[in-house]
């Protein structure tokens, strides 16, 4: 009996060999946009979907069906396919399945991005979104009994590291007819397998942890085959394409992504610890708490609490704008996953596009920091933490 591959060898070797050419030990960069064929009648299987292989670089790529192949394997699925960015991932399984008159339920953490879409997107298209209260987990249920096409969960979520008990939720969303649908993006195939706790289709913005170099957009939806195949004919006709290029970068990080991953859970665990009980900080979120309020669920379907965490000081934005700019090891920007520690309060980064009344409404405090742990040392990182820190004592 062959034992089932761990990921950590799947991240380097899954998704590879069927796309390497020449005795080549690596994916290549295929920029072709069209396919030849000299078989008139082989091509047209091909564009039936009746054999494998590509005619126009739109639909299929070699080497974006590598990255794909390997997300796929990781995540345990039957299909992926990929997008542009993260956010052309989870708009195009939105309005591949959302009709007008029809229902999502999801949850307000979400994503500012993602919210944006309930807020400003779907009620143009006469699609109503339920969002509740992410703690709550009897409010979703009660929404998801009335009845609604989709469940959108994102857990952890951004930015404040919030869980959601997927399995349950996703057992509910069943028995009333509903696609789940999970943002795994904080998570990784690492840390969290929503596919085996019940969810149809999973999307990562590929941009983050997938990727890992901060050099490369892209998006990749995995799960069901039907459920995918639905989805990858939208984002075919409608063009939002995964470029090869990106493709390939996605593909050579993804080989260390359980290396990445376990470093900046660590580091970012260890970061928590020493922030705990730091007298400059008012709130600290991270799963790996035991007073968060869903640390429990945390510990029973994730591998390790993730490398993000995010903070408030006291003194508000004004701390802030003192203390960031004193940090040398971490990027001030709007982005996390990457072997570089990324910083940044809320208001430029995941929710951007919210109003100060938004950010209240959703429980986000103004001077919020998300702090997205890279693969550096854990000393140099404390230190420079200490050292920004230290302003505010003066």
């Amino acid at each position: 009996m062959t034992r089932k591959v761990n990921r950590a060898t799947a991240a380097v070797w899954a998704g590879e060999k069927d796309y390497r050419a020449h005795g080549a030990t690596q994916v290549p960069v295929v920029n072709s946009v069209s396919y030849d064929y000299t078989d008139l009648s082989h091509w047209y299987d091909v564009a039936t979907g009746e054999a494998s292989g590509h005619i126009y670089s739109r639909n299929t790529n070699p080497t974006v069906a590598s990255f794909e192949d390997k997300v796929r394997q990781l995540e345990g699925a039957e299909a992926a396919t990929s997008f542009a960015t993260g956010m052309a991932a989870i708009s195009n399984t939105f309005y591949t399945f959302l009709k007008p008159g029809e229902r999502v339920v999801s949850i307000k953490d979400s994503y500012g991005g993602t919210n944006r879409i309930f807020s400003d997107f779907l009620p143009h298209m006469n699609i109503e979104a339920v969002l509740c209260d992410t703690n709550d987990h009897e409010a979703l249920e009660e929404e998801v009994r009335k009845g609604c096409r989709m469940v959108h969960l994102e857990s952890p979520t951004n930015p404040t590291v919030k869980i959601i008990d997927i399995k349950r939720i996703a057992e509910v969303a069943h028995e009333a007819g509903a696609i789940v649908v999970v943002d795994n993006t904080f998570a990784t195939p690492i840390l969290q397998s929503p596919l085996e706790l019940g969810a149809d289709l999973v999307i990562h913005s590929a941009t983050k942890f997938l990727g890992g170099h901060a050099d490369a957009l892209g998006g990749v939806l995995c799960g069901d085959a039907k459920l995918v195949g639905e989805v990858f004919h939208y984002r075919e006709i409608n063009g939002a394409t995964l470029d090869p290029h990106a493709a390939y970068l996605l593909l050579r990080g993804l080989k260390t992504l359980d290396l990445r991953v376990r470093k900046q859970t660590e580091n970012a665990g260890k970061l928590v610890e020493y922030l705990e009980t730091h007298p400059a900080i008012s709130d600290l979120f991270y799963p790996g708490l035991k007073n968060h309020p869903n640390h429990d669920i945390a510990t029973e379907q994730m591998k390790g609490y993730g490398g993000i965490f995010s903070f408030s000081l006291i003194g508000g934005m004004e701390a802030v704008r003192k203390v960031l700019p004193r940090l040398k090891y971490a990027n001030r920007a709007a982005n996390l996953g990457a072997v570089e520690t990324t910083v940044g309060p809320a208001n430029t980064t995941s929710h951007v596009e919210s109003t100060k009344e938004e950010l209240v409404n959703l429980g986000i405090p103004s001077s919020l920091v998300r702090y997205s742990a890279g693969i550096e040392d854990f000393d140099d990182l404390k230190d420079d933490l200490e050292n920004a820190l230290s302003i505010l004592e003066k």
